[in-house]
């Protein structure tokens, strides 16, 4: 199958969060499975000079946006066999310090920047000399793609376009703009309406994708059932319910040639589900690296991610300040609102022996820290996938999660299984509710011989790409046959 994936963002060559990670996993496994598989996505700032291996190609863009014209280039790059990535090179746009934000606020021009990035996309799918039979949207930033191939089939008939597929990674962020910059699309006024891209007066991006993809993804089979209801459908519900036939849920994989205990240049020890000792030892050595008194004996526990409300940040602030008194210690890494930063500096501050936090992003410290903690804290408001608990189950890192999305797809608690046990899950997003699970945790670390029975079947647990990637196949062998 010739497939043509496009993102904002793409692991490894640039990265927020989950997204980039998925995209960049699943593109390598599809080409892996045989299947012949472009990516698009921004030239951001750094990617040229990380890999100085990229060509210029003959494919000048110029698209209308409103009242104006802007020029860009495509490069490419030979990423394996059977998978060529197509950066899209427009360095206004794309040439920046961050992808999307500036000192935490949106930046002003997105609607420009992705509008470009979508009719890029829909270029490409159109005028590849392989001819890709399905275009893979994914987020808002790339899902108005959709909307310019459906115009396209419009124009030149059904099979003039490939057909389309659109990933849901957060339907809390949709691309919402005032209805002017509808404009910047340069289509007719006919795709702007309830039906449509319209969405109480403004122009959204994810709305058209979902509107008009001829089918529908999301990264978690219970995502998938929740965003058709009123409390996590973020307005959205109403059509995500008129087209739930085509909406189907796919849990995201785990690279495993990336994220391992064993051979892994990240990890000063290896450790086996046969043998735990190199779990101790780095323990004992990130405890040392964060600046904590150097103890096995004492449960560590970690958290990796953005510090947004989403990610049960502020129940986990709460819960951390209440527990932080017992024999404890806790290490998160992370970075988001200002107000989060903060407060969990601050907390660190008080309790130097108990808490540390690293702000910032490394590529290398997740590592470490999944390694090394006894527990991985992911308390999310909500969650349509999440990548980390995945992570620290096979870094037998026992994950504490509440009951959303990805989080009970992936994790399995001893009152729904003792016998494959791997983490500690929780359902009222609620301080208390948060506390009752560390110390449940703390429990379970002083039983060492059933600690070692969720730590064998977390490292056991397989979400392995190439599950995940025939799952694609199939649902877009379902969408080509229309």
């Amino acid at each position: 199958m010739k497939i043509l994936l496009a993102s904002s963002e793409a692991h490894p060559y640039s990265k927020t969060g989950g997204l980039a990670d998925m995209v960049g996993a699943l593109a390598k496994t599809l080409a892996q499975l045989g299947h012949q598989v472009g990516l698009a996505t921004p030239l951001y700032s750094g990617i040229r000079e990380r890999f100085p291996e990229l060509n210029r190609l003959n494919w000048p863009l110029d698209f209308q946006l409103g009242a104006h014209r802007v020029q860009g280039e495509v490069w490419s790059l030979e990423a394996g066999d059977g998978l060529t990535i197509y950066f899209v090179d427009q360095p206004s746009f794309y040439q920046r310090t961050d992808l999307y934000q500036v000192q935490g606020a949106d930046y002003s021009d997105n609607a420009e920047r992705f509008v470009f990035f979508s009719k890029a996309v829909a270029d490409l799918a159109l005028r590849l000399p392989w001819k890709p039979e399905i275009a893979h949207l994914n987020d808002w930033q790339s899902g108005l793609a959709a909307l310019f191939l459906e115009h396209e089939r419009k124009l030149g008939g059904k099979a003039s376009a490939p057909r389309t597929c659109l990933t849901i990674h957060n339907l809390a962020y949709q691309g919402v703009f005032p209805a002017a910059k509808y404009s910047l699309t340069n289509l007719p006024m006919d795709y702007l309406t309830p039906a449509g891209a319209e969405f109480y007066g403004h122009f959204n991006c994810l709305k058209a994708g979902i509107s008009y993809s001829d089918i529908l993804t999301t990264v978690s089979p219970r995502y998938a059932r929740e965003i058709m209801t009123a409390e996590f459908g973020c307005g959205l519900d109403g059509l995500l319910r008129d087209r739930q036939a085509s909406l189907i849920g796919i849990l995201n994989g785990v690279d495993y040639t990336e994220w391992k205990t064993v051979n892994n240049p990240f990890l000063s020890h290896a450790y086996t589900p046969e043998d735990f000792d190199g779990k101790r030892a780095n323990k004992l050595d990130l405890q040392k690296e964060f600046g904590l008194p150097v103890s096995a004996e004492t449960p560590l526990f970690g958290s990796i991610g953005r510090m947004v409300e989403q990610k049960g940040v502020d129940i986990m602030l709460g819960a951390l300040e209440e527990m932080l008194s017992a024999d404890l210690q806790a290490i998160v890494l992370g970075s988001g609102a200002s107000v989060f930063q903060k407060a969990f500096q601050q907390l660190a501050a008080r309790f130097p022996s108990r808490l540390a936090v690293h702000v910032g992003w490394d590529q290398e410290l997740p590592h470490r820290i999944e390694a090394g903690s006894d527990f991985f804290l992911m308390p999310s408001r909500f969650e349509p996938c999440g990548l980390n608990q995945m992570y620290s189950l096979r870094y037998a890192a026992i994950p504490i999660v509440r009951i959303t999305g990805g989080l009970d797809d992936t994790v399995i608690d001893i009152v729904e299984d003792p016998a494959l046990a791997d983490g500690i899950k929780f359902g009222a997003y609620s301080t208390s509710a948060l506390a009752r699970s560390i110390r449940k945790a703390l429990s379970l670390f002083k039983e060492q011989e059933l600690l070692t029975h969720f730590r064998r079947n977390a490292m056991a647990a397989d979400f392995s790409w190439d599950r995940t990637a025939t799952k694609y196949v199939q649902t877009y062998e379902r969408a080509l046959k229309g």
